[in-house]
């Protein structure tokens, strides 16, 4: 496959969304996703000798360790800069942090913070290409890259694919990445969300429960309780899982070739029973594999 060449201004050589990067920016990443997995070397150093800060600001598991092993799958020099251990904690900006790192020659950044806004506004005043591992709930557009090819791989296509994204809505930046990148390739997308978990900022239908079981994909999200705490409609995770869990009953009524999705970490008998997060339909394994040789073409992208 030919490489795009062309010359790209810093901010064009970040992914800070998805929302605004165009359907063929998204199939290149997912092509090269596609030729990272096929390669049979642990490490192909096409990056040696380019340093990446991974700077997370808010926790992480997944995401952090995914980066960090593409990262070296390519050859790159890694630091891994938590807010815990650092100056933050005495009050130091994050702007000042990453203009730090960027001093002392980082030559791409990784970051995930929680406040909605602050990236773009680093992306303007920084020289480095910035990696947006997740911001508030805004995007988290390496997550939905890695979904959508595992949707790729699984159905060939994504024109005509039918989603469900089940759960969280109002909290979801996974749910709001995945919209806007799906509809793009011509998937219907619809959300399934208890009242108080559903957002009015996006333009998108809500369907019931009965409905999302009849989609292709059935996408559930981690259910974020201590953040609807008062509000009457779920006292108890165990009364979430009877309205909203997939249990084995649901995934009875669901297409046959349909998949179950999740982005991670998952609460297990919660939003998904423990004996379906590994199931013949689960894909929750498999989407944490792709992660790596998506983010190995996405920063071969901010870097070559």
């Amino acid at each position: 496959m030919t490489m795009i060449r062309l010359s790209r201004t810093t901010k064009e050589r970040s992914l800070l969304g998805l929302k605004d990067l165009s359907r063929e920016e998204i199939t290149f990443i997912l092509d090269r996703a596609a030729h990272w997995e096929q390669q049979q070397e642990k490490v192909t150093p096409t990056l040696v000798h380019k340093f990446v800060a991974n700077m997370f600001f808010e926790n992480s598991t997944r995401t952090r360790n995914s980066f960090e092993m593409a990262e070296k799958r390519l050859g790159m020099e890694v630091i891994n800069f938590s807010a815990e251990s650092s100056s933050v904690e005495k009050g130091e900006s994050i702007y000042d942090t990453v203009r730090t790192l960027e001093s002392l020659g980082m030559d791409v950044g990784v970051i995930r913070l929680k406040p909605v806004g602050l990236l773009q506004e680093l992306a303007e005043r920084v020289q480095i290409p910035l990696i947006n591992a997740g911001d508030g709930n805004n995007e988290h557009p390496t997550q939905a890259l890695l979904d959508l090819y595992t949707m790729r791989k699984e159905f060939g296509s994504l024109e005509g694919l039918n989603v469900a994204i089940v759960g969280d809505v109002e909290h979801s930046r996974v749910a709001r990445s995945n919209l806007w990148a799906l509809e793009k390739f011509g998937a219907s997308v619809n959300f399934c969300a208890p009242d108080n978990m559903r957002t009015n900022d996006l333009d998108v239908s809500y369907i019931s429960f009965e409905e999302a079981l009849r989609a292709d994909v059935v996408m559930m999200l981690r259910v974020q309780l201590e953040r609807h705490k008062g509000s009457g409609l779920f006292t108890s995770t165990e009364q979430y899982r009877s309205a909203y869990g997939m249990t084995a009953e649901r995934m009875g009524m669901m297409k046959e070739h349909a998949i179950i999705m999740h982005p991670a970490p998952v609460n297990r008998n919660v939003e998904i029973d423990d004996e379906l997060v590994e199931c013949s339909k689960s894909r929750i394994f498999t989407q944490m594999k792709n992660g790596v040789p998506v983010r190995m073409a996405v920063m071969e992208r901010a870097l070559r």
